[in-house]
């Protein structure tokens, strides 16, 4: 008996000072700081996080354009579907827009039809674990698809161009991202920069909540349509007169672990900045699993 209260110590030290290392350390004991990391929700199409996993991340958006935007107002749903696969475990294969566009304006006229498709790659460029740090620049293409009538399927196509990184303190995490689109066709399409930031706690597996901040700003004008806003994420209407013009959307929200690789995860997100633009408010869901 004797024995085994001396190996019960023993065993109790020690589990003691690996807690205490840890905890010095500034991680857990988990294998990877990235187990408590969290994709954004918020702006699905271009806020690529910096973590390269094999995913599969089904999409609904319910989105409202503000009244003065058009001279009436107009509800949106769009349902996709992203796919990435990670080749090695710091490149991936990404595919960042597909889906179908439901546009429901007030009255009987109504559109609906298929997204433009953009892919393309991201690599961890920098990765320290010890230091919860990763970086990570990509790109996109997108080829113009989709359908007319939902404003897509315009233009000669974009180049979509991004760096995102992800820094962690035990259980919060701060994800960032800054890119930039660049049409093929700049009398059909607008080039925009546009950048994206999102702070995270895990309280535990079932609510990790977190705030979210999207803006764009317009860099040029194109021939296409006479606005003065452009589309935000999804659309491209080719502008006429918003260059120089900024839209954001500060958003919040949270994910749910169900599984060790399937998240669930649910935002709303609010336009600041310029009240005539396209997004008024917006709610997005998602499920995310990993494999």
């Amino acid at each position: 008996m004797h024995g085994l209260c001396t190996l019960g110590c023993a065993m109790k030290t020690v589990l003691s000072s690996a807690l205490v290392a840890a905890v010095l350390a500034g991680t857990t004991l988990a294998d990877n700081w990235q187990d408590q990391a969290i994709n954004p929700v918020t702006n699905p199409v271009f806020f690529e996080s910096p973590l390269v996993q094999s995913e599969i991340r089904p999409i609904f958006m319910s989105q409202r354009l503000d009244p003065g935007f058009l001279g009436a107002p107009v509800d949106a749903r769009i349902y996709a579907v992203q796919l990435r696969y990670a080749i090695t475990d710091r490149l991936a294969i990404i595919a960042t827009k597909d889906g179908y566009v439901e546009l429901n304006p007030k009255g009987p006229a109504k559109s609906n039809g298929w997204a433009d498709l953009a892919a393309g790659l991201k690599y961890a460029l920098i990765r320290s674990d010890k230091h919860q740090f990763v970086l990570t620049p990509g790109f996109t293409f997108e080829i113009p698809t989709g359908n007319h009538n939902v404003f897509q399927g315009n233009g000669g196509g974009e180049l979509n161009l991004f760096v995102s990184a992800m820094k962690g303190w035990g259980n919060l995490h701060a994800t960032a991202s800054l890119g930039g689109r660049i049409p093929f066709d700049f009398s059909r399409e607008t080039a925009s920069v546009r950048y994206s930031a999102q702070l995270d706690y895990w309280v535990c597996r079932w609510f990790i909540p977190f705030v979210s901040f999207n803006a764009f700003t317009t860099t040029s004008n194109a021939k296409a349509l006479p606005f003065t806003n452009e589309g935000f994420d999804l659309i491209n209407f080719g502008a006429t007169s918003a260059s120089g013009h900024t839209q954001g959307a500060l958003g919040g929200g949270f994910r749910t672990r169900i599984l060790s690789n399937l998240d669930f995860g649910i935002a709303y997100e609010y336009g600041l900045i310029d009240r005539n633009d396209v997004l008024k408010d917006r709610i997005t869901a998602d499920l995310i699993w990993r494999f």
